[in-house]
This record gives structure tokens, C-alpha cells and sequence, in this order.
């Protein structure tokens, strides 16, 4: 019963990435020529997330940074999340307001032409949405990695303007969208670097 059960887990991870897998390369590979626009006309990405999310984001911006399979040049990217600390005399629209964390790092941060790549495996978060909304004020644009909330609503999407990008994976499961969330950031990888160094083996 055991085996069955986990076997049942790679069966289901396989069925719901065939069954996206048409669907989302046009996104992906509109996020991909967006992040590459984005990162060679001097802007940055800056990536974030909450829960799961909040690690995928580390991971892109690292894997950005530094390298994914092949060799290059660092790439400016870094991942936004909450403090460890706050300082002793916290902020007033921090402390009446918990979910601007994110928002308030990019008011700090972001520029003009630079690019958010948010991740949330519900589609429904009031912190993640804050932070579009400071993106937008920055005149940012978005890449929104997001799945569904058990009711079904999704109130991330309807923040999206006509220069974001809505990278959707329709499933009730949490691990499950984490599962394709990430895969998605390994073809953004890919096609980044197919971009920048052309097509060639990785190391």
C-alpha cells in the first residue's frame, strides 16, 4: 500500500506536467525573451515569493547570478524576502501593515525597466500582491508564476497589466504547482542562457 501510494505521487506529477506542458511553453518563452530584454538593456530582475514560492525565488536569482548548466557572465538578479531582524525602531507603515515587507524592498529597490518575477502557488496573497502593485507604481513589469486558490479565485492574475506575463499551473495541490513552478524556472534557465550564449552543450 505504501509503494502504490508513492508511486501514486510520480504518477500524478507526470500527468500534470503533460498536461501543461503545450499550454505553458508560449509564457515561458515570452518570459524568457522578457527577462533577456530586461537584464541587456541594464535592468534587473528581482524575484520573490511566499511559502514555497520564497525558495523558488532564491533559487532563480541564484541560478542567475551564478550559473544554471553552463559557464557565463553573472547576470543581475536577486531575490527579495523577509527580514530576519527588523531594526529597533520599526517602520510605521510596516508595522500597521505586515504584508508591505516586499512591497517596501521594492520601493527601495526597484527601477524603471527592471522586472519582478513573483511566485505563489495559490494566486492569492495579499503580500505578493502589494508587491505587484509597488512594481507597477516603479513602472516594473511582472512575471507571475501562480496556481489556484481551493475556491478556485485567483486575485494575482487580475493585478496583471497588458506588459506582464501570467504563467498559470491549474492544480489543486500545492507540491504538485511547487513541482511545475520549478521545472518552469529550469526551461527559463535554458532558454535564457540559449539566448545569451547560444545554442551549445551544457558543461
Amino acid at each position: 500500500m505504501l509503494e502504490a501510494r508513492i508511486q501514486q505521487q510520480f504518477f500524478e506529477s507526470a500527468d500534470l506536467v503533460y498536461q501543461v506542458a503545450d499550454g505553458l511553453a508560449r509564457p515561458v518563452a515570452d518570459a524568457a525573451q522578457a527577462v533577456v530584454a530586461c537584464l541587456t538593456s541594464g535592468g534587473r530582475l528581482l524575484a520573490c515569493g511566499q511559502g514555497g514560492g520564497q525558495w523558488l525565488a532564491q533559487w532563480f536569482s541564484a541560478a542567475l547570478m551564478l550559473r544554471f548548466e553552463r559557464e557565463r557572465p553573472p547576470l543581475a538578479a536577486m531575490s527579495l524576502g523577509p527580514w530576519l531582524a527588523l531594526p529597533p525602531y520599526p517602520h510605521d507603515e510596516l508595522a500597521g501593515d505586515p504584508t508591505l515587507s516586499l512591497a517596501l524592498q521594492l520601493r527601495a529597490l526597484g527601477q524603471p525597466g527592471d522586472l519582478l518575477l513573483a511566485c505563489s502557488a495559490s494566486g492569492d496573497d495579499a503580500t505578493l500582491a502589494a508587491a505587484i502593485r509597488e512594481a507597477h507604481a516603479k513602472e516594473m513589469s511582472v512575471v507571475l508564476l501562480s496556481g489556484s486558490t481551493a475556491d478556485g479565485a485567483a486575485t494575482l492574475p487580475a493585478l496583471l497589466q497588458e506588459t506582464d506575463l501570467w504563467i498559470p499551473v491549474p492544480h489543486e495541490r500545492l507540491p504538485r504547482v511547487h513541482e511545475v513552478h520549478l521545472l518552469v524556472l529550469h526551461a527559463l534557465c535554458d532558454a535564457i542562457d540559449l539566448q545569451l550564449l547560444g545554442d551549445a552543450e551544457p558543461d
